[in-house]
């Protein structure tokens, strides 16, 4: 363990954490080789380490002073809080908020052990109730609050499976100030864990919420995103998609073989104006 996460947790060691990639150094196993063009931000001026939040492990990133820090819940891909998505914290905290990842598949499984995404998908996520997920991201939203965040500036970024995680939030928290979703799926099938997908609660949203899309991204068809922008206008806040021309599934992940320099850059520059403009 770095010593800037021995800061921000001084008795993490006494607490046996629990957590699962959190525990791990680098990349999940079942997203494939890690590519050179990875981005590795440092921790310098950060307090960034893994927290216990109750019984829910979680990364957090944070300016190493200051309080009353607007708060970015940052929702995993399927492959959970791995080096990417703790990467992405930290690139947040060095934009002066408290970012954090909670660990929400924790009480399935172990995704860092997994070595193919179809027996991920199988065991774990399809494992995970909506619900669950929610009721977790209140309890880190209201952890961040005391502990130097700010009640009235909350957002959320998700990618993949936290993209879709990150509209149905939009609609679920009233307390919410914006999210922006990166290629999270917007229409499916109704299952017992998965009640309902964006489409079904876009009239809802309570926040204004900016989706980022790839035109080439061959799981979320243009007309399921013709649809969201549809069915989003009858919510009382704005909503925006922008859909990158040929852009594949997980542009922004730049660990992998789908990252597109370009697209991920204009979108990293969208989510900061959207958080600047909504926190």
């Amino acid at each position: 363990m770095r010593e800037d996460e021995k800061s921000l947790n001084p008795d993490f060691s006494r607490r046996g954490f629990i957590g699962t990639a959190l525990a791990a150094t680098g990349f999940a196993v079942a997203a494939g080789p890690v590519n050179a063009q990875a981005i590795s931000t440092d921790s310098t001026g950060l307090a960034a380490g893994p927290q216990m939040i109750g019984t829910l492990p979680a990364y957090v990133a944070r300016p190493a002073s200051g309080s009353n820090l607007p708060t970015i819940l940052v929702v995993q891909e399927i492959f959970g809080v791995h080096e990417h998505i703790r990467d992405v914290c930290r690139r947040l905290a060095k934009l002066g908020y408290l970012a954090i990842a909670p660990e929400l598949y924790f009480r399935q499984g172990d995704p860092s052990t997994v070595s193919d995404i179809p027996t991920l998908l199988k065991t774990i996520v399809a494992q995970v109730p909506d619900a669950q997920v929610l009721a977790d991201l209140d309890a880190a939203a209201a952890w961040a609050t005391s502990h130097g965040g700010d009640a009235k500036r909350l957002g959320i970024t998700g990618f993949c499976w936290g993209g879709r995680i990150s509209w149905l939030y939009a609609a679920h928290n009233p307390k919410l100030k914006a999210a922006v979703a990166w290629y999270g799926r917007l229409v499916g099938d109704a299952s017992e864990n998965n009640p309902r997908h964006p489409i079904d609660i876009a009239g809802q949203l309570k926040a204004p919420v900016l989706g980022l899309y790839g035109g080439g991204d061959q799981g979320i068809p243009l007309d399921s995103i013709e649809r969201m922008r549809s069915a989003a206008k009858a919510a009382k806040v704005k909503t925006e998609i922008v859909v990158y021309t040929d852009a594949p599934h997980a542009f922004h992940a730049d660990y992998r073989p789908s990252y597109r320099a370009l697209p991920a850059q204009a979108g990293w520059q969208r989510l900061q104006d959207w958080f600047k403009t909504y926190l």
